[in-house]
């Protein structure tokens, strides 16, 4: 008996020398060391054998199921460094691989357009904290604690006097706070409000710009918004002025273009009207010179803000906002 157990194990080790992947060896493991294995099947025959022989032919037959078992994770870790092998294996006589193209995002695009067209006027670009103090964002622009048009921008609050920006007129006090007019700025950037809707995000872009100098009129607002919006959308594009309000203007307008999906006959994205409303604007209030020590009497100014979202769905005719934060290549490949 025990030539037959050493004649099993030569043969188990020689077996296992050749194999080459899991699958084989886990049919080894299970012909040997299986319920019905060979080695198992002869294991059950000891108890043929006399109470004198169990002992050392029990010791034998133990030692072998455990140098096979040894064997076979050897030959396991083997086996996966050879595969590991053939994964990181670099034929370098393959061609090379073109890789995808990026593409500007069209909020990108509108952004470089408006602030391009602003700046052949005389504009400068500046930027601002995304995260602001509630004197920059509210107070300083006219609205003290208790105005109603607080409720208006649905606020992202961090702590009592710290907001995550509504708009990008903060950046307008910071710069009139350090330079004495001209200022003749564009400031760009997200914002943030609690609106979430087919139509709204919480959050958005906006550019806006403000002019102060000696004797700026509403003829100078609305020649250069004109001006504006007519590169962006074209000279035929029809605008018109509505009266409106603004805390940190007076007086205030919205600029509505002709609908540029029905050219003016009515629709459903233009509610029927035939126009759509672009951007805000007017003259900066007295009051805000007050908190940046300007003279009103000497100074005047105008200030305008606009969605590049909403620019960007009309110049492109895009009817979903939520396509611009999905990353989906064919969507942005179109531009």
């Amino acid at each position: 008996m025990k030539k037959k157990l050493l004649e099993i194990e030569k043969k188990a080790m020689e077996e296992l020398e050749s194999l080459r992947d899991d699958s084989e060896l886990e049919k080894f493991r299970v012909a040997y060391l299986g319920k019905k294995g060979l080695l198992t099947s002869f294991m059950k025959r000891l108890g043929d054998l006399s109470p004198s022989e169990r002992p050392e032919f029990g010791k034998l037959a133990n030692q072998i199921k455990g140098e096979l078992y040894k064997r076979i994770e050897a030959v396991k870790k083997d086996i996966a460094a050879a595969e590991t092998g053939k994964t990181n294996y670099f034929d370098v006589t393959l061609p090379g691989r073109v890789p995808a193209r990026g593409n500007l995002h069209p909020i990108t695009l509108i952004i470089q357009e408006v602030c391009r067209i602003l700046g052949r006027m005389g504009f400068r670009v500046v930027e601002g904290p995304n995260v602001e103090k509630d004197y920059y964002n509210f107070e300083a622009l006219n609205l003290p604690k208790d105005h109603p048009a607080r409720d208006m921008q649905d606020t992202f609050y961090v702590s009592a006097n710290i907001v995550l920006r509504t708009h990008t007129s903060p950046i307008q006090i910071r710069v009139m706070e350090t330079q004495k007019p001209p200022v003749s700025i564009i400031a760009s950037g997200k914002v943030y409000r609690r609106d979430s809707d087919v139509s709204h995000t919480p959050m958005f872009h906006q550019v806006e710009g403000l002019l102060v100098d000696q004797d700026v009129s509403f003829g100078d607002l609305k020649g250069t918004l004109i001006r504006f919006l007519h590169e962006m959308f074209g000279e035929d594009t029809k605008l018109r002025f509505r009266p409106s309000f603004f805390p940190f203007t007076e007086p205030s307008a919205e600029v509505d273009i002709q609908c540029v999906i029905c050219g003016g006959k009515g629709c459903r994205t233009c509610s029927h009207t035939g126009w759509l409303e672009i951007l805000g604007a007017g003259m900066v209030d007295p009051a805000v010179y007050g908190f940046v020590d300007y003279d009103p009497e000497l100074y005047s100014g105008f200030a305008f803000g606009m969605g590049i979202e909403r620019i960007a769905m009309l110049k492109y005719g895009i009817d979903d906002i939520q396509l611009f934060f999905r990353n989906d290549m064919r969507f942005l490949k179109q531009f």
